[in-house]
């Protein structure tokens, strides 16, 4: 059969529905990726992808909409909007992409839609062509309020397209390891396209002190840099190696305590069994990947999605939710020697591990059609 994938122009967005769309593909089934902006990089897991959203730029978007609604902006900066500010932003984002899936689907004419949460676009389309369409979760959210927040910002747009309303999907994929999270839909194992790069050999294998890898966000803008300031100001008073992964253009010119490394783009994922916490800035990817390696981690409370995030895993015991400002030695010293961190880590890996992979899914989605 013939599966439209459709995603939010957005990296963090697209690479978790990669390895889904890719057992698809390994399954014998032609897969096109619809998305645009720098998430075309996920062409590079060899999946077939199409530009719907030309010269795609999510910062004049966001900034645009957020000086006309300085409420719901106040309070997504804060992390505190819900999904408010999720359905002002990705409203407008999917009224935007509604025609040019809508035109790719009526034209390439596939026999399944997965879209994620983000990307309803998708379920326009296949609303339009009259086939299933299928909710893929990637985000630490309740998909079906997503959607709800999102379309009640496109009314316009499913009149445009001859709708009153979205039908339900004909199924869901949630992600979510149900102690964390409970989503709708079938469960799946997390994982994600990485991006390429390579790990440096010393990165696969613990080092002589426990490691601590710190990352950032791949979207730029507040929060962006997340943590990495506020670790290395300390890093030098705690016993343990940190890893600063693309290290924030802020700190050129610091001079790094000599415990502190820095790397460029590498598999986080790969990373993270030789390392003994990671530090964010509090992204549902990082997050996953830290939850998945049973690995205790450091999220910061932030903008959009990040303080949610943060706080559901510092409420299942597998983590810390820590502004930056509040970063202490103390607070890095508890991350990589409290037992009942790593257990709770452990524990959520396993839960995790006991998901169906995504080639397991792949009959049932075929059964759709």
């Amino acid at each position: 059969m013939r599966v439209l994938v459709v995603s939010a122009p957005l990296v963090g967005h697209v690479f978790p529905m990669a390895p889904l769309a890719l057992a698809l593909r390994d399954a014998g089934h032609d897969v096109l990726v619809a998305t645009g902006g720098e998430a075309m990089s996920v062409a590079g897991s060899g999946l077939a992808v199409r530009d719907v959203a030309p010269r795609f730029d999510f910062g004049r978007i966001a900034r645009g909409l957020l000086l006309r609604h300085p409420l719901v902006a106040r309070a997504e900066l804060a992390g505190t909007a819900g999904t408010r500010g999720a359905g002002l932003l990705f409203g407008a984002l999917n009224d935007r992409l509604a025609d040019p899936v809508v035109a790719l689907a009526a034209d390439w004419r596939p026999d399944l839609v997965l879209h994620e949460p983000f990307a309803v676009a998708g379920a326009v389309a296949a609303a339009r062509l009259g086939v299933p369409a299928v909710r893929q979760e990637n985000a630490l959210f309740d998909g079906r309020e997503l959607v709800r927040a999102t379309t009640a910002r496109m009314a316009g747009t499913l009149r445009r397209h001859g709708l009153t309303e979205l039908p339900p999907p004909a199924a869901a994929v949630a992600v979510a390891p149900p102690s964390v999270l409970r989503q709708d839909g079938w469960p799946m194992r997390y994982a994600s396209y990485l991006g390429g790069g390579e790990l440096p050999a010393w990165l696969a294998e613990p080092g002589d002190r426990p490691r601590v890898l710190v990352s950032r966000s791949t979207l730029t803008g507040p929060g962006g840099g997340g943590p990495m300031g506020a670790v290395v100001a300390v890093a030098g008073q705690v016993d343990a190696e940190f890893v600063l992964v693309r290290p924030d253009r802020r700190l050129a010119g610091v001079t790094l305590p000599g415990n502190v490394r820095t790397v460029g783009w590498i598999p986080l994922p790969a990373a993270l069994p030789a390392s003994a916490a990671l530090v964010h800035h509090g992204g549902a990817g990082s997050i996953y990947h830290a939850l998945a390696a049973g690995v205790p981690q450091l999220a910061t409370p932030g903008p959009g999605d990040r303080r949610q995030n943060a706080d559901l895993v510092a409420r299942r015991g597998a983590g810390l939710a820590v502004r930056s400002r509040d970063i202490t030695a103390e607070t890095l010293t508890r991350l990589v020697t409290d037992p009942a961190l790593r257990t709770a880590a452990r524990e959520v890996a396993d839960e995790i591990a006991a998901m169906p992979a995504a080639g397991e899914l792949v009959a049932r989605l075929e059964a759709l059609r």
